[in-house]
């Protein structure tokens, strides 16, 4: 008698906590504790400014200079050079943006460059915090105008300072 009735309690009990959404769910345990995920981030982040500095005419190690190593260089086509950048985060969606540099000979016949953010916008996008005040770069002409002008200096002395020594010829003539 003890047996149909401890198996009638453990059915129910599981059927009823199958109806459980939270222990449903992978990415926690009984709707509490959840596991620490890593962001993965792959590739070059370009932004809008970088971009405006790749003009035609430059040559494949000015833009690498710029924008860094591409991430895939295909050698069944070597005047294409592709940058991709991919971010992946718990709780977000994933932000994957690219750049194609086309070369025509050894420079730079076009790039396409579709919606990429500014410097501003991508920090914005990849920061946790909402609230990121990012510092002023540059100064407005009345802010110029209102620092003090710096004091001259003096030339510098035609003689050199220390003591004068005296070397022997390096030839024996």
């Amino acid at each position: 008698m003890r047996h149909p009735i401890f198996l009638l309690c453990t059915v129910l009990g599981a059927s009823l906590l199958t109806g459980c959404e939270s222990l449903q769910r992978t990415d926690s345990l009984f709707g509490i504790i959840t596991p620490y995920r890593i962001d993965i981030v792959q590739g070059n982040a370009i932004t809008q400014e970088q971009a405006a500095l790749i003009k035609p005419g430059l040559s494949r190690l000015q833009v690498r200079d710029v924008l860094g190593t591409p991430l895939l260089t295909d050698p069944f086509h070597a005047n294409r050079w592709d940058y991709i950048f991919t971010l992946r985060r718990p709780g977000t969606e994933a932000q994957r943006r690219s750049v194609v540099v086309v070369f025509e000979g050894d420079v730079v016949k076009s790039i396409e460059a579709p919606d990429l953010p500014s410097e501003r916008e991508f920090v914005a996008s990849i920061s946790r915090f909402t609230d990121i005040r990012a510092p002023k770069l540059e100064l407005s002409e009345a802010e110029r105008a209102a620092l003090p002008i710096p004091p001259r200096r003096e030339a510098p002395a035609a003689e050199p300072m220390g003591p004068v020594r005296e070397y022997p010829p390096l030839d024996k003539s």
